[in-house]
């Protein structure tokens, strides 16, 4: 693919939107500062089997054209397309911030997954560490955790996710919603190749990690056919489960996605359009509680009927979400020395 080029909706909290009268420069990658003062997200979505979410970065460099959590980037004067993919917060103080939350009686050790509006394996992990030193206090802590990643990171903290593991629960889902890698170049164009995130479920798998594949999104028209070898690869890959969650559309995500669409799968892009439609009755997208991530009518009965078959061929669960609603009792516990007393002292080495 060409270069990314500065691209941006109008954001909807601005009064102005600016276009270039000529070729738009090279979207390049600036990181910015979050001084957030907290860095646990509670969610209130009935939709979703989590409570707790740590995000140590704002915006994604993979750039995935379907992301819903673009808009975010909107609410700080930014816009949903190349500066979501391209202008990147970091939290600094993460796994800190992480560690005052969990040293506050009022926590109870519930699952944090990580993450929910960004990859918090995205490439600039390899220089902050945020994400493993976030990880390393929920070892002090022994707070089960949840990862859901493209990246082919993750591999470098297996040591320590099985040392985790030793104590608390941890799943890793791996994201991998296309067979055909032109397809994935098109959509998930910063993410790591199809070939090598199967690789990384087999590595995770044979080091003894729950491991499971999110075809996320299902997107009718594009790959809704790539379902039943998508879920056999991963499984003779090492998977124990799956889950699938039907694209979203919400406010600026849907010019983003289309006009990737129009520009990369011209001859694809009605079509595509007119299934999404199919199977959500209508709709291009639905921002009600309940129906977020299920659709309606034949088409998605039809991709519903194929995910049941082969999740009950391969022996995957049914209820991927049961044990996140249902963990039983909690494992995390606090050190001794951790009475008011003692800090979790934390920088990342390549750029303190």
């Amino acid at each position: 693919m060409e270069p990314r080029r500065v691209w941006n909706p109008p954001n909807p909290y601005l009064t102005e939107h600016r276009e270039w009268l000529g070729e738009p420069p090279t979207a390049e990658l600036e990181i910015y500062e979050d001084s957030s003062k907290s860095i646990l997200s509670e969610n209130s979505s009935p939709d979703i089997g989590f409570r707790w979410s740590v995000n140590p970065y704002r915006g994604c460099f993979h750039g995935c054209a379907y992301c819903y959590a673009r808009p975010t980037h909107e609410y700080f004067g930014l816009g949903a397309g190349t500066d979501f993919e391209r202008k990147i917060f970091i939290k600094r103080r993460a796994p800190q911030l992480l560690e005052d939350a969990f040293r506050r009686r009022s926590w109870r050790g519930e699952l944090v997954v990580f993450s929910g509006v960004t990859d918090c394996y995205q490439p600039l992990e390899a220089a902050w560490k945020l994400t493993r030193g976030c990880l390393e206090v929920c070892l002090k802590y022994r707070n089960p955790v949840a990862i859901i990643t493209k990246s082919l990171l993750v591999r470098r903290d297996i040591e320590l996710l099985k040392a985790l593991h030793a104590t608390a629960r941890v799943t890793v889902s791996v994201s991998i919603a296309f067979l055909d890698e032109a397809v994935a170049r098109v959509m998930d164009p910063g993410a790591p190749t199809i070939r090598k995130r199967f690789e990384t479920v087999q590595l995770l798998a044979e080091a003894g990690l729950p491991v499971n594949i999110g075809v996320a999104p299902v997107i009718a028209g594009l790959n809704d056919s790539d379902i039943p070898g998508l879920l056999q690869e991963a499984k003779r890959r090492g998977a124990s489960s799956a889950f699938k969650v039907l694209l979203r559309l919400p406010g600026s995500v849907k010019p983003v996605f289309f006009r990737r669409l129009e520009h990369e799968l011209p001859l694809k892009a009605a079509k595509i359009e007119h299934r999404i439609r199919e199977a959500r009755n209508g709709r291009l997208t639905d921002s009600r509680f309940g129906t977020r991530f299920h659709g309606k009518g034949p088409y998605w009965e039809a991709i519903n009927s194929t995910w049941a078959l082969w999740t009950r061929r391969l022996g995957f669960d049914q209820d991927d979400d049961e044990e996140e609603r249902q963990p039983g009792a909690s494992t995390f516990q606090r050190p001794a020395a951790d009475e008011g007393q003692q800090r979790f002292a934390w920088a990342p080495d390549e750029v303190q």
